[in-house]
């Protein structure tokens, strides 16, 4: 399988104030655009390491503004055409449906049944109007399975932890509190994950 830079995009409000985001259009924030352009220096770094020209990779962002905001700061750090890339609908974050803009502790106070059902078994379960963990990283895999060549992908957090399940890198259990961090660029190869900042 080609080789993987995977982004996820920079911060926004939301991710401030610890609201699930999933499908809703939140732009980054000025600390995103910075961490944007960190993660774009990062990968200007690893692709010079490793003696790939930038212009021989494929750019694939999820529809999301976040994403696609962070890809084209990231591209524009590399000395790229900033909207040069392409959008894969799934890239796009698990979505939360119905609990999307409430924080963990609001979702407790409004849903303490479904909330305690959620916190005992992340991985299947489905917010009212959302998507699991499980159904999410089925999409996943399979846009990774048609990669062709080697990859820079901008996406969510939620799109990485259901693909290392799919890939074998982590388990169901572990996936869901996987700290996908801002700012950094995480290296995918078939059986591991590498992250660099």
């Amino acid at each position: 399988m080609p080789l993987l830079y995977y982004i996820r995009h920079g911060e926004t409000d939301w991710n401030v104030e610890s609201r699930l985001q999933g499908r809703r259009d939140i732009p980054i924030n000025a600390r995103g655009r910075a961490q944007a352009r960190q993660s774009g220096e990062i990968l200007r770094e690893l692709i010079a390491r490793d003696g790939v020209d930038a212009t021989s990779l494929d750019f694939v962002a999820s529809p999301l503004v976040r994403a696609r905001e962070t890809m084209e700061l990231v591209r524009a750090t590399l000395g790229l055409d900033a909207k040069a890339y392409g959008v894969d609908p799934r890239l796009a974050e698990v979505a939360f449906g119905a609990w999307e803009g409430f924080t963990s502790a609001e979702l407790g106070q409004r849903f303490p049944d479904a909330y305690a059902k959620r916190e005992t078994d992340k991985w299947h379960f489905t917010p009212p109007q959302g998507e699991s963990y499980a159904a999410a990283s089925i999409r996943t895999r399979a846009w990774y399975g048609a990669l062709t060549r080697d990859t820079v992908a901008v996406a969510h957090g939620g799109t990485l932890r259901g693909l290392v399940v799919q890939l074998g890198i982590a388990t169901l259990d572990h996936a869901p509190f996987l700290d996908v961090s801002q700012g950094v660029v995480y290296v995918i190869e078939p059986g591991s994950i590498a992250r660099y900042a």
